[in-house]
């Protein structure tokens, strides 16, 4: 109870980040919505739409390594805050596209540096360096929980204003949104003013970035976690990127996609807050891999049967509790072995993995589909590659824990 008092002097910061993270991550995935507009009003193709998001995912993830480096010269104000003025120019320069340009960098090149800047990586690098080591999963568990709260919000508003007056309203109705990614990215600014706890077992503190990198994949539990977790950013992508095309396709409501994305935002509270309780009992790689596994069945089953709304509404609650969830285990795990200074550089090494894997399932589906018609080899590659990954991790993990570097 204690270390929850201590809590309230930093709680402004901790909520900042969370509303940073539920705004950068919660209108991000309301894109998919624009797929069918979009293509039938700028004459794009489907492989073309989901390049731009394909390469979204890639500058973020080629990015984050770098804006976690620049947090130790810097500090992490300068960096959230220009993330956040980089994700409204983006929104902006999206919702004038007129072509293939515009739509490119303004969804795809600006906001991913935004995103390197304000999302996942960053807002538990803050959590975790204002609370006490006995509570820092839980904690960050609950900031991992924020990130798709705000597709609550925000999928609904872009719809409506897409059925009512286009996309480009749709998109208009966001940048209103995103404008209080100012306040929150300046409060959780706020960090740079708390000294980065030190322990006798922190290894890594006064290393340089060559170093800190060279320490980072020279030790395998680390290589193994950050393999896998391309196949977690190839499914996460390929789901948000294309359930609403496939629902469509389908015949289902147009509405029913931006159901399936509201109610995978509830379970993802659901699940991270679980993911983050249950890091802190269980191995975390372990429980990294068991997410990887259920995960795929859940995704085989959905596509092996025609969709209803009733299955549709089910699968997005199964996977919601598997949604990010494994971000507070990985952030855990990178502590674990790294400790604290380095935590964001290194995260955004493994993040990088992920948004390679993004890049394949948004981009790789597109293809897909124009080259078959149907999103069925897609889907079935998802399945394989995220058992063979999620199976991979357990056995790794039983076998070889990694050694621990800080408390």
């Amino acid at each position: 109870m204690s270390h929850w008092r201590a809590l309230r002097p930093v709680m402004p910061i901790l909520i900042g980040a969370s509303v940073m993270l539920t705004l950068g991550m919660g209108i991000r995935q309301t894109f998919g919505l624009f797929l069918q507009p979009v293509t039938r009003d700028i004459a794009l193709s489907v492989s073309d739409f989901t390049l731009a998001f394909s390469l979204q995912n890639l500058a973020w993830g080629l990015l984050q390594p770098g804006t976690g480096a620049l947090v130790v010269r810097l500090g992490f104000r300068r960096i959230l805050v220009s993330g956040a003025v980089l994700y409204l120019a983006g929104l902006l320069v999206l919702a004038t596209a007129q072509g293939m340009l515009g739509f490119v960098a303004g969804a795809g090149l600006l906001i991913g540096a935004s995103l390197a800047c304000t999302a996942s990586a960053m807002a538990q690098a803050v959590a975790s360096r204002v609370v006490p080591t006995s509570i820092r999963s839980l904690t960050l568990g609950v900031i991992t929980g924020a990130g798709t709260l705000g597709a609550i919000v925000a999928a609904p508003i872009a719809q409506v204003m897409t059925a009512d007056h286009g996309w480009r309203a749709g998109v208009l109705a966001l940048v209103a949104l995103a404008v209080l990614l100012l306040p929150a990215t300046w409060v959780a600014g706020r960090v740079d003013a708390v000294p980065i706890p030190r322990t006798g077992r922190d290894q890594m503190a006064d290393v340089t970035v060559a170093a800190a990198v060279r320490s980072a994949f020279g030790r395998l539990p680390f290589v193994v976690m950050t393999a896998a977790y391309f196949v977690c950013g190839m499914q996460l992508l390929f789901i948000t990127t294309h359930l609403p095309s496939y629902l469509a396709l389908c015949g289902m409501d147009p509405m029913l996609g931006a159901q399936a994305l509201g109610v995978i935002a509830v379970f993802n509270v659901a699940g991270s807050l679980f993911f983050g309780w249950a890091g802190g009992h269980w191995p975390k790689l372990v429980l990294l891999g068991g997410i990887y596994v259920a995960r795929s069945l859940v995704l085989g089953w959905y596509f092996l049967l025609p969709p209803t709304p009733a299955s549709t509404l089910v699968f997005a609650g199964l996977m919601g509790f598997l949604w990010l969830g494994v971000g507070p285990l990985v952030a855990g795990a990178v502590i674990e072995m790294f400790g604290l200074r380095w935590q964001a550089m290194i995260q955004g090494l493994a993040f990088m993995s992920h948004q390679l894997g993004s890049f394949v399932g948004a981009f790789g589906g597109g293809l897909l589909f124009d080259a078959y018609g149907s999103y069925d080899l897609a889907w079935r590659l998802g399945v394989g590659m995220g058992l063979v990954a999620g199976t991979v991790q357990i056995a790794f993990a039983l076998a070889r824990p990694p050694r621990l570097a800080t408390t």
